[in-house]
């Protein structure tokens, strides 16, 4: 399977990356509305700990609803479950909040995340490149966005990545998984890590750490266990925010099992560190 040359598509990465930034926005703005209507867990995951909200599964079905009003050809990839083959070449992936426990929680680090994806066998580990993408913390009213090869940023202004070289002076971010299992190996990288480095950051969200990540906020981040829709549209805008996008080795593509990004200069120090 070769990639899809975005030439070929009908339409351009900038006109994706308007549609992704419209369809965050309403139905961030419409997330923080049920924020405050109250909230309730509605199911739980891969544990008790990894739940899901009603106002997720009702992000997620407004946000189909729009693409497929928009773009009646295009496939979809959801966290709670939408799919959909499409006949255009682009599949949307959405997270409807990426940050769950910090929505059930009031705390403000949260966002809506989408993506229009083509096939790329050798960019990420799911065999999909973000070619635009949007991600809404409706809490903070930041929209983040890229189009391939646009740059990166933050409610109309640019951004760039801090560009800190040195290990021993960066912050990074991470996420814990939900077993206990995957919590454990996690905690173990962070006990070997943390001398090495300022400080680390776990917020809660990886689609909000990438973008702050993009807006200098963090030096590096890095997570194990991500799945697409945590990363597509936030791993494009760190990218085009100047960042190096890795995964484990040189022979595996970032996402499953691990992403890191950070500057060019910091991201081989901060992935050999991890060890």
């Amino acid at each position: 399977m070769t990639a899809t040359d975005t030439t070929a598509l009908d339409t351009t990465p900038q006109e994706l990356a308007a549609l992704a930034a419209e369809l965050a926005t309403a139905v961030g703005e419409q997330v923080q509305r049920m924020r405050e209507d109250g909230v309730a867990v509605a199911a739980t995951k891969s544990s008790a700990t990894d739940v899901v909200t009603a106002a997720d599964r009702e992000a997620e079905r407004l946000l189909v609803e729009a693409i497929v009003r928009a773009r009646p050809g295009d496939g979809i990839l959801g966290e709670e479950g939408a799919g959909r083959e499409g006949t255009s070449g682009i599949t949307w992936v959405i997270d409807p909040i990426d940050g769950t426990v910090n929505y059930l929680y009031g705390i403000p680090a949260y966002a809506v995340s989408v993506a229009a994806t083509v096939v790329d066998p050798h960019a990420f580990a799911d065999g999909r490149r973000a070619v635009a993408g949007a991600v809404y913390n409706p809490r903070t009213n930041e929209l983040f966005d890229a189009w391939e090869g646009g740059g990166a940023r933050l409610n109309g202004d640019p951004i760039r990545v801090s560009g800190v070289a040195d290990l021993g002076l960066a912050l990074v971010g991470t996420g814990f998984g939900y077993t206990v299992e995957r919590r454990t190996e996690q905690a173990a990288v962070v006990a070997r890590l943390i001398p090495r480095v300022r400080d680390i950051r776990r917020i809660g969200s990886a689609a909000y750490d990438l973008c702050g990540l993009a807006a200098g906020r963090l030096d590096g981040f890095y997570e194990r266990g991500l799945n697409p829709w945590d990363y597509a549209a936030a791993a494009l805008i760190a990218r085009e925010a100047g960042a190096a996008l890795l995964g484990r080795d040189a022979d595996t593509p970032p996402g499953e099992p691990l992403l890191v990004a950070a500057a060019p200069g910091l991201a081989e120090q901060l992935r050999a560190a991890l060890g």
